[in-house]
């Protein structure tokens, strides 16, 4: 229940395809990985420049991300998508001009598993405007797996430490119209218990991600 808590606070004090021609999906450990943040396929570094492509119910948008931006915030991401971590997790929280938010598993049993396996803080050496991609985070060091895409230039959280590691560069329209009427309604603590069986009995219109693959540009 940490992860993303200063977000709300800001929110609230501020009122496989996937792949292109001749390019391959990294090879990955599958379910087994995931169920153990230490493997060695979870912790695989990342290309200096990578693609994430995220099939959604909404649409595909896809995210472009910079290692030199956030490295250990790139390596995070590529492994979890990789290994299939996103697939079938809702955007749960989508505050309109804000962010839209996403990362908690639909599998409680997974969720559990990452739910303390933080990674550190990378510097923020870019600006948290409209597009970027930016792992949530409660407080210093407590990153694990829940993210969110800047819906305007919120460049009020970088002195908050919040790390722009990519950007939405294809489908950023597709963002926009991610399903916002629950707002900040679904609760992270049932859905770290309860899973999609919470989500889709008590907020059944949230968008999903069908899919999510990596790709080099």
């Amino acid at each position: 229940m940490r992860q993303a808590v200063v977000l709300a606070v800001v929110a609230a004090v501020l009122v496989s395809c996937g792949k292109r021609a001749g390019q391959s999906q990294s090879t990955a450990g599958g379910r087994g990985a995931l169920l153990d943040p230490a493997s060695p396929e979870m912790r695989a570094e990342a290309p200096a420049v990578y693609q994430a492509r995220f099939e959604t119910s909404a649409g595909v948008f896809i995210v472009e991300v910079t290692r030199a931006w956030a490295p250990l915030g790139a390596d995070r991401l590529y492994n979890l998508v990789r290994n299939g971590f996103y697939d079938g997790a809702r955007f749960f929280r989508v505050v309109p001009g804000f962010v839209v938010q996403f990362g908690l598993p639909g599998d409680p049993a997974l969720g559990a598993r990452w739910r303390m396996a933080s990674i550190p803080d990378d510097p923020v050496l870019q600006h948290n405007t409209r597009a970027t991609l930016t792992f949530a985070t409660a407080g210093p060091a407590t990153r694990t797996t829940q993210l969110f895409i800047n819906l305007g230039d919120n460049v009020r959280l970088d002195a908050m430490g919040f790390s722009p590691l990519g950007q939405v560069v294809e489908g950023m329209e597709v963002v926009d119209r991610i399903y916002a009427a629950y707002g900040e309604q679904p609760d992270q603590g049932m859905i770290q218990m309860r899973g999609n069986a919470y989500l889709a009995a008590q907020f059944p219109r949230l968008d999903s991600i069908a899919h999510a693959t990596i790709a080099t540009p």
